[in-house]
């Protein structure tokens, strides 16, 4: 009953900010032939520039639909079925000793304005970002590449400066990769990078149809000539989706509201309330990853609790421990996701391969994983979590929870760490602590505060774990506020402008054991003083000569390689014992489908391509769904 009045009121208060209805900007295209998917607010909308920086949005179907490059990977697959050869006709072929690598291109492909696609374009790429150091790729090209030709019109051959056995991985889509550039578009500006490519030339099945100059939507229509494209070559049928409509559908409680409406087929994230709201008002008509509880779609993403290593206390182990060991994941759990979370001890996410590369091999590991507290020792693996939450949704959930031990796993994950306030008590005064009344104090005799920032509203299952573990902590005598970041928070994450945040700094392929999508990114060459901004992915600015013999074992084996399994196992024991980040769980977006208009959704049984619209894997999506034959009339 509690849950029906909180989701009453949300809906109420959802009602006095819901954007423009979609009928109104989609006004002469035809509902049935549209797919409306909830996009960004973009600011500079008439930015279409996705190799420069320009303040456009390249998440409204930019990327996800107009750009192309060699490679995808299906972040829900699992091996071969998990790699698209998409403009390269092969996977990459390189030398014996990784200085070489050679892409074979896919004949018969065109951009949006009838000229040909060619490795020169692939050459111009690659040359023109090493000499323009403010696009979006050119570090890692300027890093790798000692020179790129093309020895004929269908073959690209790189020269590396080092050898680099995951060179093609910058090619290679697991979210966006680096997408080619038209050159013959780009060859006649003055300035690539003040460019605003308006409008684009697309490269794969859709092309610019118009949008809003506020940046609330844009719409994107099917190529007449889409067989001539990657992703088009290889369907037996035209798409049946015209029309892809990306909009800005308000905060979560809006997004609800518009799906409820039939205005938005497709959602990126709404709060759990939510999600319970669509699947009992709207069962008929929605589509969800699973189909009864947990319900959301789990993104190959590692939300976690990130300490900013270059601030005191946090570049010390035993405070980190000692904070993890100070929080009740059970209530994280059913505070952030009202239980439909699946748990990660380890520092990877427990999506797709890593489940039986990775979690379920080491749950032995983990069991027997021994921690100095400075008094004692203990273990503090709780293997058992899974069925303590489960006992916790049954009341509400019923049948759908199920009573299978390994099923439990798969629904809320494989274990975690014990809540044990008198081992990180010990840890504390190991690091120095001491406690005055229900007060620690740092080493120095001050007390030990700390602003624990999380993005807010735009993702409120984080922001709701924020304030749980702050509440945790400042319980257990350490004062901690939440510092809602809004906007400003990838900036700052970027920048080191945080003691503690809610976010990630782990993304995996997902479809594949090898970890180098965030890892190559931890090696210590990277790191940035504090006040410069950070390169892709580690926020933490976590450093150990130790893992950086793991990153350059691993460039010296081939992507495929068995060893692969073994360097990220290595990997993921480092990080328990150092906890350079406290692994919270899976990122679990609630996502349902509006299936009025569209039916063929993926879904855990039928994982075939991401589900996100912000993916660029979405487009695999898109050109399989089927219109509904019992849709409403066209208007």
């Amino acid at each position: 009953m509690q849950l029906k009045k909180l989701a009453a009121a949300a809906m109420a208060i959802a009602a006095l900010v819901v954007p423009v209805a979609a009928q109104e900007f989609i006004a002469g295209i035809p509902r049935n032939e549209a797919l409306i998917i909830q996009g960004p607010a973009a600011q500079n909308a008439e930015w279409f520039n996705l190799w420069a920086p320009g303040g456009g949005a390249s998440n409204n179907g930019l990327q996800q639909l107009t750009a192309d490059t060699f490679w995808f990977i299906n972040p829900e697959g699992t091996g071969d079925a998990a790699w698209t050869n998409a403009l390269a006709s092969d996977r990459p072929v390189y030398n014996d000793d990784f200085t070489q690598m050679t892409v074979t291109l896919k004949e018969g492909i065109f951009w949006s304005d009838g000229v040909e696609f060619t490795a020169d374009d692939v050459v111009y790429t690659v040359q023109t970002q090493i000499e323009h150091p403010g696009m979006g790729w050119s570090a890692p090209f300027t890093v790798n590449v000692d020179s790129v030709e093309a020895p004929d019109r269908n073959t690209v051959v790189f020269n590396l400066k080092a050898p680099n056995s995951r060179f093609h991985t910058l090619f290679t889509v697991r979210w966006n990769a680096a997408w080619i550039m038209p050159k013959h578009v780009f060859e006649t500006v003055d300035d690539p990078l003040t460019y605003n490519a308006n409008p684009p030339v697309s490269l794969s099945a859709y092309v610019l149809h118009s949008y809003d100059t506020a940046g609330n939507w844009v719409i994107w229509k099917l190529r007449d000539d889409w067989q001539r494209t990657s992703i088009g070559m290889e369907l037996d049928a035209e798409p049946q989706v015209k029309y892809v409509v990306y909009r800005n559908a308000g905060n979560p409680d809006a997004r609800v509201i518009e799906q409820l409406n039939h205005n938005l087929d497709v959602i990126n994230d709404i709060a759990p309330e939510g999600m319970f709201t669509i699947a009992r008002d709207a069962a008929d008509t929605t589509a969800t990853w699973f189909p009864g509880f947990p319900f959301a779609h789990p993104d190959p993403t590692l939300p976690s609790v990130l300490f900013n290593h270059q601030r005191e206390p946090f570049e010390n182990k035993d405070v980190r421990w000692a904070l993890a060991m100070l929080i009740d994941i059970r209530a994280v759990a059913m505070g952030s996701y009202r239980g439909a979370a699946n748990l990660a001890a380890l520092s990877t996410p427990p999506t797709g391969t890593a489940v039986t590369d990775y979690y379920v091999p080491m749950q032995d590991w983990l069991t027997s994983f021994e921690l100095n507290t400075g008094t004692r020792t203990i273990k503090p693996y709780d293997p058992t979590v899974s069925e303590q939450i489960a006992a916790l949704v049954k009341p509400q959930w019923g049948d759908q929870i199920p009573a299978d031990p390994d099923q439990l796993k798969a629904m809320f994950g494989h274990g975690w760490w014990k809540t044990d306030a008198t081992a990180a008590a010990e840890l504390l005064q190991k690091a120095g602590f001491t406690k005055n009344g229900n007060q620690w104090l740092k080493p120095d005799g001050t007390p030990f505060t700390i602003k624990l920032m999380v993005e807010g509203d735009a993702i409120p299952t984080l922001a709701r774990a924020g304030t749980i573990i702050a509440q945790q902590w400042s319980m257990e005598g350490i004062q901690t506020t939440v510092d809602v970041a809004g906007p400003t928070n990838g900036q700052r994450l970027g920048g080191g402008d945080f003691d503690v945040a809610i976010y990630w700094t782990v993304e995996t392929w997902g479809g594949h054991p090898d970890l180098s999508f965030f890892l190559e990114s931890y090696h210590s060459s990277f790191i940035k003083p504090a006040g410069e901004i950070q390169p892709p992915r580690n926020l933490t600015r976590w450093q150990d000569e130790r893992l950086d013999a793991i990153i350059e074992a691993n460039r010296t084996v081939s992507f495929d390689a068995p060893e692969v399994a073994q360097l990220g196992m290595d990997y993921l024991k480092l990080a328990v014992e150092e906890m350079p980040f406290i692994p919270l769980m899976a990122y679990n977006k609630f996502a349902p489908f509006d299936t009025t208009y569209w039916t063929g959704y993926p879904s855990a049984a039928d994982p075939y391509s991401a589900s996100g619209p912000f993916w660029s894997n979405l487009r695999y999506m898109v050109v399989q769904l089927e219109a509904n034959p019992n849709a409403p009339a066209a208007q």
